[in-house]
C-alpha cells in the first residue's frame, strides 16, 4: 500500500487522516451535547477540558489534512458515477472541511473571548473578555455542529447508496 495518494487509490496518510477525524468526531459530538446539560462544577470543567483537547486535535488534523489534500492528487471517481454525483461529492467534502474549521475556530474564539487562554500553534493566546462575542461564537459553534451532523449523515447515506443501490463498494477506497 502506498503512503501517498495517486490517481487510482487513497494512500495510507489520507486514510489515517479520514479515520482520525471520524474517531475524533465520534467522541466530540456526543461529548459536546453532554456538556450542555451539566451543572457548573469541577466534573464539568474536566469534561470541558477533554472536549477542548479533542477539539484542538481535530482542528490540527483538519489543517494538516487540507494541506495534504492540496499537495496530493485525489483518486478519480470510477463506476457508475455521473457528473451530478461528482459535483455533490465534492460539495459535501468541501462543506465537511469548512464546517469542521468553523466548529473548531468558533470553539476556540468562544473560549478566548470568555477570558480564557489557549495554547494554539505552540503559543499561549489571551484575548480581552467580551461576553457578547463569546456568546455569538458559541451560537455559531452549536449551529455548525448541527450542520456537520447533517453533512456526515449525507456522507454515510452516499456510501450506502453506492453499496446497496449501485452495487459499488466505495467504502473500500478509504479502508
Amino acid at each position: 500500500m502506498s503512503i501517498l495518494n495517486n490517481k487510482s487509490i487513497y494512500g495510507l496518510l489520507s486514510k489515517l487522516f479520514h479515520w482520525l477525524t471520524a474517531a475524533g468526531l465520534i467522541v466530540q459530538i456526543p461529548l459536546g451535547f453532554y456538556l450542555v446539560d451539566l451543572d457548573f462544577d469541577q466534573f464539568r470543567v474536566d469534561i470541558e477540558n477533554y472536549h477542548i483537547l479533542f477539539g484542538l486535535i481535530v482542528f490540527y488534523v483538519t489543517l494538516i489534512r487540507l494541506i495534504f489534500k492540496l499537495l496530493t492528487p485525489t483518486p478519480d471517481f470510477k463506476g457508475s458515477t455521473f457528473l451530478g454525483q461528482k459535483i455533490l461529492a465534492k460539495l459535501n467534502h468541501f462543506f465537511l472541511y469548512f464546517t469542521l474549521l468553523t466548529i473548531t475556530t468558533s470553539g476556540i474564539l468562544k473560549k478566548l473571548f470568555n477570558g480564557e487562554s489557549l495554547i494554539i500553534f505552540f503559543k499561549k493566546i489571551n484575548l480581552t473578555y467580551n461576553f457578547e462575542l463569546s456568546e455569538q461564537f458559541y451560537s455559531i459553534h452549536v449551529l455548525a455542529n448541527y450542520v456537520l451532523i447533517g453533512l456526515i449523515a449525507l456522507h454515510i447515506l452516499a456510501v450506502l447508496f453506492h453499496k446497496f443501490l449501485l452495487r459499488e463498494n466505495i467504502l473500500k477506497r478509504i479502508l
